[in-house]
């Protein structure tokens, strides 16, 4: 396949600034919203020659299996994914291609010393508010499908391209497959978190969860401002916070003993941790007063083959146990709070899909890209987990996310443009390629 596709090489090239004026147009639409965003992509579907739908869903009526959130975490509203349809031969295999097309709000740009949405070029990068997160994965598909229309091949087999939102737990690939849109496989266009741009390809996300504890405690009975003197007759809600402290550390390196998975030990070593962030139990101002609760906060990952609920079965038996053991919160008990909770997702390394992906990139690289196993909570774990579909995820070379709180968001144009190159020959290879111009498949 690599040898007859220096056509597509060539195509990408020729047509780079075009390519690269198109992520510049959507970073300016961005700044209108994720409404005319959208528009602008079915817009894009449809010149390409795309069956193009519109998806309308609420996030808070979708309850997705596999993973919750509370609602106060999720954005209202209506939203709408769009999704771009190229029928092919139902015999060839078929792809979807999503990316998400929403960004974070557009504010705390005052440090930015690019304008967040005019797509400035500078030293080959291309600067603007959400380009790395994810616009540039919805410009990596629309290309790849421009290139190809514009070649001496096209895919056999049927692709599908849904920009979707994401943000706020807007899961929109979700609503996507409740429309029963499905294929045999999937690629989320999104670049790694770990800056190494197309030398990583994701085919593991960990599953995870966040939680919060309250820790009831006592003041001493008195109505003295201070309360020191008479520490020894109430009960120190921090004090029996650490009780608990010390029972999830414990818990954490039990886990890391017995929860394994041999990826992520070759990776880092371990598979499961287990930390505490988050500790409120008094008042910077009122140092003398002991109040009334302390609140515990955290997260733990696990890997994909371990069930969300039974690590949280884990940590409410090891919370239960420690109280138990502590007569104050035997009588007392601590209130366990679940914020947030996904399960992890995996495609096996041998899979079809995984090795069309390495072949594509170092095809285009020259390097053969190995699995990022460390990302939690990756957009791939909704077409495996809900539709049963093998997806990975790989995107280029981009940093300074505004939402990790980064300025002067970034994507290496060179590594854009390779982008489009992968994406187009891993359509051929997983489609199967005709002709251009030899009329439908049969």
């Amino acid at each position: 396949m690599s040898s007859d596709l220096q056509w597509f090489t060539e195509q990408v090239e020729r047509s780079g600034p075009r390519y690269i004026r198109l992520l510049q147009d959507l970073v300016r639409v961005s700044e209108n919203g994720e409404a005319e965003a959208q528009d602008w992509v079915a817009a894009q579907f449809g010149a390409i020659g795309c069956d193009v739908d519109l998806v309308r869903y609420s996030s808070l009526d979708l309850a997705p299996k596999y993973e919750f959130a509370k609602a106060t975490s999720i954005r209202p509203g209506e939203r709408v994914c769009v999704v771009g349809r190229l029928p092919g031969d139902d015999r060839e295999r078929s792809l979807l291609l999503f990316a998400h097309p929403d960004v974070e709000p557009g504010a705390g740009t005052a440090g930015w010393r690019h304008a967040p949405f005019a797509g400035e070029l500078e030293g080959g990068r291309l600067y603007g508010w959400g380009v790395a997160d994810d616009l540039l994965g919805v410009a990596t598909m629309v290309c790849a499908l421009l290139a190809l229309s514009a070649g001496e091949r096209r895919p056999r087999g049927t692709v599908i391209l849904a920009s979707t939102p994401s943000k706020g737990h807007a899961r929109g690939i979700v609503a996507v497959l409740n429309r029963g849109y499905a294929a045999d496989g999937a690629v989320y266009l999104h670049p790694a978190e770990s800056g190494r741009g197309l030398r990583d390809l994701k085919a593991i996300t960990l599953g995870l969860l966040r939680f919060r504890i309250s820790i009831p405690g006592r003041p001493p009975d008195t109505q003295e401002p201070e309360h020191t003197p008479f520490l020894h007759l109430g009960v120190n809600p921090i004090e029996k916070a650490w009780v608990l402290v010390r029972a999830l550390q414990a818990l954490s390196e039990e886990r890391a003993v017995r929860v394994r998975h041999p990826i992520l030990e070759e990776a880092v070593g371990r598979s499961t941790n287990l930390q505490l962030t988050y500790v409120r139990g008094g008042d910077p101002e009122r140092l003398n007063r002991i109040e009334r609760t302390c609140v515990l906060a955290g997260s733990v990952t696990f890997p994909p083959h371990e069930p969300m609920e039974e690590v949280q079965s884990d940590i409410a038996r090891s919370l239960e146990a420690a109280a138990a053991a502590d007569p104050w919160l035997a009588a007392h008990a601590p209130q366990l709070e679940w914020l947030l909770g996904m399960d992890g997702a995996e495609v096996p390394l041998d899979h079809p899909l995984y090795g069309a992906a390495v072949r594509a990139i170092r095809a285009v690289t020259g390097v053969a890209p190995t699995v990022n196993a460390l990302h939690a909570a990756s957009d791939i774990r909704h077409p495996i987990l809900h539709a049963g579909i093998p997806t990975v995820s790989y995107g280029p070379l981009a940093g300074n996310l505004s939402q990790a709180g980064g300025t002067d968001e970034w994507v290496d144009v060179g590594d854009y443009l390779r982008a489009i190159q992968v994406t187009g020959r891993l359509i051929l290879e997983w489609c199967g390629a005709v002709k251009a111009g030899a009329g439908p498949a049969p």
